[in-house]
């Protein structure tokens, strides 16, 4: 890899990046299947970035475990090789990406002056990796038990990229735990209403614990919050956090067990909200079942099919508002990093599992 100084800078740089796409011609870096990656030179309105931890999208990272029968090696490889052939991590199976920690090395001249940041700078970014120009030298290890990935490279955010300057009351990893998922929380800010009744599904998560305290605080004290987990371990997690007022163990790929868990705790009136925080397929009904006529459901999850949640609905004669899981929302990084500083016992969480 060259050094700052000997890097090429090329001018009138696409502020989306569409001039680094190699095919097909015509689109921007998300759907492309191959963009460049050569860190060699970059264009002027552009930022250069040496990347110190991937954080793999959790549906994504959920596949590549599952493929690779939690084989370490074998994920560093599949992450490696899609690095290699796409010049991007996008999980060819889920499409998704994640995000990235490093430090600013090299802001393109046409930059200098209109950014927040300056080199030198530590950031997160906060764009997904499936449309972030990316060059792994080395994969040095997964931090256990959750999806960041170590490694040796270099990334490129676009002029229209948003980042998040790292804060300094906190460890990096955490912050980029947060930063991660922090669109869920703040999304969550948005939808819920005093007195509302809300279901998150996958609450014993990460970004599910945020949606749960997000959630409660939102809907007061008339509201309801009710958590849903698949597993035994989960559904000890939500009962010690105690942000839900009623904690289920339940299956989000059996629609009709879910239905009739909600519709029996709820009197049969519904959830006003629905939040999907899990990272499997086939949860769309479930979503779709608990959640009243003229509700809000809201699809955090990349494992979501818009297909299935769109026609399903239809098939039910359910009238709902279905919300894609925009992972942006106006101030979501500072939203979800206050989380942090306001709670003690949500920064304890998020510490033991990924500082």
């Amino acid at each position: 890899m060259p050094t700052k100084t000997e890097i090429e800078i090329k001018k009138n740089g696409n502020p989306f990046g569409s001039h680094r796409v190699i095919e097909p011609k015509g689109v921007l870096t998300q759907p492309a299947t191959k963009i460049d990656n050569n860190m060699d030179y970059m264009w002027d309105n552009e930022i250069l970035v040496e990347v110190e931890t991937l954080n793999i999208d959790s549906a994504s990272f959920t596949q590549l475990k599952k493929e690779a029968n939690n084989d370490e090696e074998k994920i560093k490889a599949a992450i490696t090789k899609i690095v290699g052939e796409k010049g991007k991590m996008q999980n060819p199976v889920t499409g998704s990406g994640g995000m990235f920690r490093g430090r600013v090395l090299k802001i393109g001249p046409a930059l200098k002056g209109k950014v927040s940041i300056k080199e030198g700078d530590k950031i997160a970014s906060l764009v997904s990796l499936s449309l972030t120009p990316l060059k792994i030298e080395k994969v040095l290890g997964i931090k256990k038990g959750t999806e960041q990935v170590s490694v040796v490279a270099k990334a490129i955010l676009f002029e229209s990229g948003i980042y998040a300057k790292l804060p300094a009351d906190m460890p990096e990893t955490l912050a980029l735990a947060v930063l991660d998922v922090a669109g869920a929380p703040a999304q969550t800010a948005k939808l819920v209403r005093p007195g509302n009744t809300v279901v998150i599904i996958g609450a014993a998560g990460k970004s599910g614990v945020l949606c749960c305290y997000e959630a409660r605080r939102r809907a007061g004290i008339t509201g309801r919050i009710i958590g849903i987990t698949s597993s035994d371990s989960g559904l000890a997690k939500m009962k010690e956090y105690g942000f839900c007022h009623e904690n289920f163990k339940l299956d989000a790929t059996n629609a009709l067990e879910c239905y009739e868990a909600i519709k029996g705790v709820t009197g049969g009136k519904l959830a006003d909200v629905i939040i999907n925080c899990v990272n499997i397929q086939n949860t769309e009904m479930a979503s779709i079942l608990m959640c009243r006529e003229g509700g809000i459901v809201y699809f955090f999850t990349m494992a979501t099919s818009f297909t299935k949640a769109a026609l399903g609905a239809e098939g039910v004669g359910k009238d709902v508002d279905m919300i894609i899981g925009n992972g942006y929302a106006k101030d979501h990084a500072e939203i979800t990093l206050n989380i942090l500083r306001e709670s003690k016992q949500i920064r304890d969480i998020y510490t033991k599992l990924y500082a």
